[in-house]
């Protein structure tokens, strides 16, 4: 008798929790869906490169509404919406076109948890697409530009005292007709434009911190002196006040040194063990913000002694090398789309399984393409061990080509405000990933599409960060500036121009089409570059384009990428399934060939 209460009260207890929320639509979705806890929404801790000990995680069900842009903060919102899911995706329970006449409102509440009295609380986005202002007990309390990057406020003078606290965040995004980087979300999806991302769509959250406190952490390793460049970004410091940085391999403690807030700590790594993706291995840092002998905040990091430079073989060709070896780097297009989340992964397991599986498809590098990833996904890469070629996420006005004129002629001009709205989102990006070593290559620029002032932006990259390569305009209009010519051609490889003064690489090729019945986001207008019937036939003509690469490595090319690890929407040119539930090549050939191109070059 007991037990069948037990079981009565259980149902009806799912019930509850999940009759507030449902996955919108009827498109096609990954398992990974069945297992998601509208209570427990990617409960992760969203900022592993700089980890604090507590901290509250605000994801669930949000009250939304959809208003007209300009409108007031509605009375009454329209229903619930699942955090951080995008309006337009599936997984939102929402799943509608915003547009740029329309703005997004988002509330709930919160309560501070008494352990934390005496602190300061900081409000934190992973990412909110694209304009975000944040009221906190009615009080408006700033805004942020940027669908990318993080961005926090310290909220600590509007909360009430005690009691329930009130948090609205309003969110307006012209997707393709503004100025601001989109990467492939057009307002009419169709062939390789994809289903626009309005809102919220990383992790929001809440940590306690004292008010002298640590902002960030920037690691750059010297794997030629054996040391590793810490500097530290701090909050409300003083004359006087230290930072103690400490390393460690494992539970041994390998180094230590303090400075004075500001200063930067150059630290001597012993005998260092160098991180590659055969083998990824990830030092353990701590710092600690010292003031008056006591410990005001203390957070928890990790770093990787590698490098990344260029250098002319023995056959006059310049190569990539990775720890001042000849590495051919080699991995798919990632663009990083969900059928059910969009921009947002279901879960942690699945943002990790498509780079578990492109590490096991025998790839070393990954170009995630015009998106920016949750800083989890980066975190992955590191421990797993990929290289990464960090797209900026394109915008403006489409591609400008300038008729195969490729080292000359009049760049696109962007407006002032756009101009200055993509530096200081170039910038952020740079930020937000600059201490994972995973990331190996900035790209700024990508087939043209708002490419301006190529050598400026170049140079200036190069000169924010000195210790990863620059490719300044992947497949696009070409310039002697950075450190490499990057050539797309489809379907096959084909290098029709080199570069005698910097490594030539092929930024994309491939496109095999296979269309999946029962795995398909559109059952019509499916598109790929060549396609095929079955898993022997595109696997027979991807290894035929591995064996073509594999001569132009010898002859130039020093990386290669292929499109692309999934489908995406309705592009059918995956090596899996929009869904993930196919992998439609013959896994055993596939890493195959991908291990031979990958070890091409190894002397």
């Amino acid at each position: 008798m007991k037990r069948t209460v037990f079981l009565f009260l259980l149902s009806a207890c799912v019930l509850q929790t999940f009759g507030q929320w449902k996955p919108a639509g009827d498109k096609i979705k990954t398992l990974w869906v069945e297992k998601i806890d509208v209570k427990n929404v990617l409960p992760e801790y969203p900022r592993p490169i700089m980890e604090r000990a507590d901290w509250m995680n605000l994801n669930g069900l949000w009250d939304y509404s959809i208003l007209k842009a300009g409108a007031a903060e509605p009375t009454a919102f329209n229903g619930q919406i699942l955090v951080p899911f995008p309006v337009e995706s599936s997984l939102s329970g929402v799943m509608k076109p915003v547009g740029e006449g329309n703005e997004v409102w988002y509330k709930r509440t919160f309560e501070i948890p008494a352990k934390w009295k005496g602190k300061n609380v900081l409000l934190n986005f992973g990412a909110v697409d694209w304009k975000a202002d944040v009221w906190v007990n009615d009080i408006k309390i700033g805004s942020h530009t940027g669908g990318y990057t993080p961005f926090s406020f310290d909220v600590t003078p509007f909360l009430i005292k005690a009691g329930v606290q009130k948090l609205v965040v309003r969110v307006w995004d012209g997707t393709d007709k503004g100025f601001q980087p989109r990467g492939k979300q057009t307002s009419e999806p169709r062939g390789i434009w994809y289903t626009p991302v309005t809102g919220i769509w990383q992790t929001v959250w809440l940590e306690p911190v004292a008010a002298k406190r640590i902002e960030n952490i920037r690691t750059v390793p010297n794997i030629d002196k054996g040391q590793l460049a810490v500097s530290v970004e701090t909050k409300g410091t003083a004359y006087g006040d230290v930072i103690e940085v400490k390393l460690f391999e494992g539970a041994k403690e390998i180094a230590a040194s303090k400075a004075t807030s500001g200063e930067k700590l150059d630290l001597t790594v012993p005998e260092a063990k160098l991180w590659s993706p055969e083998s990824p291995f990830l030092y353990t840092m701590k710092v600690s913000l010292i003031s008056n002998g006591m410990v005001t905040d203390q957070v928890n990091s990790y770093f990787a002694m590698r490098k990344v430079s260029t250098k002319r073989d023995k056959n006059g060709i310049v190569r990539l090398e990775l720890n001042n070896k000849v590495y051919f780097q080699f991995g798919p297009l990632d663009q990083g789309w969900w059928p059910d989340g969009l921009y947002t992964a279901p879960s942690d397991e699945a943002l990790k399984y498509d780079i578990q599986k492109t590490k096991d498809f025998g790839f070393n590098m990954i170009r995630k393409h015009v998106k920016v990833e949750p800083a989890r996904w980066y975190m992955h890469c590191d421990q797993i061990g990929i290289l990464v070629w960090q797209d900026m996420p394109s915008g403006d006005r489409s591609p400008q080509w300038q008729n195969k004129n490729y080292f000359n002629g009049n760049e696109f001009k962007r407006s002032a405000e756009s101009e200055a709205n993509y530096r200081k989102e170039w910038k952020e990006i740079m930020d937000y990933l600059y201490s994972n070593p995973c990331v190996v290559t900035w790209v700024p620029f990508n087939e043209a599409w708002g490419q301006f002032k190529t050598q400026e932006i170049a140079e200036w990259t190069k000169a924010y960060d000195a210790s990863r390569l620059i490719n300044p305009a992947s497949g696009g209009n070409f310039y002697q500036v950075g450190d490499m010519l990057d050539l797309h051609n489809y379907p096959g490889p084909d290098m029709y121009l080199y570069d005698g003064q910097r490594p030539t690489v092929l930024g994309e090729y491939g496109g095999i089409g296979l269309a999946l019945e029962g795995h398909l986001w559109a059952t019509d207008k499916n598109w790929g570059y060549v396609q095929f019937k079955n898993s022997k036939e595109v696997t027979d003509e991807y290894v035929k384009y591995g064996e073509a690469l594999l001569k132009m490595i010898k002859s130039g090319f020093s990386a290669g990428v292929y499109t692309q690890t999934t489908d995406v929407e309705g592009e059918i040119n995956g090596l899996m399934t929009y869904d993930r539930k196919v992998i439609k090549l013959e896994e055993q050939r596939l890493r195959e060939i991908n291990q031979k191109i990958c070890k091409s070059l190894n002397e």
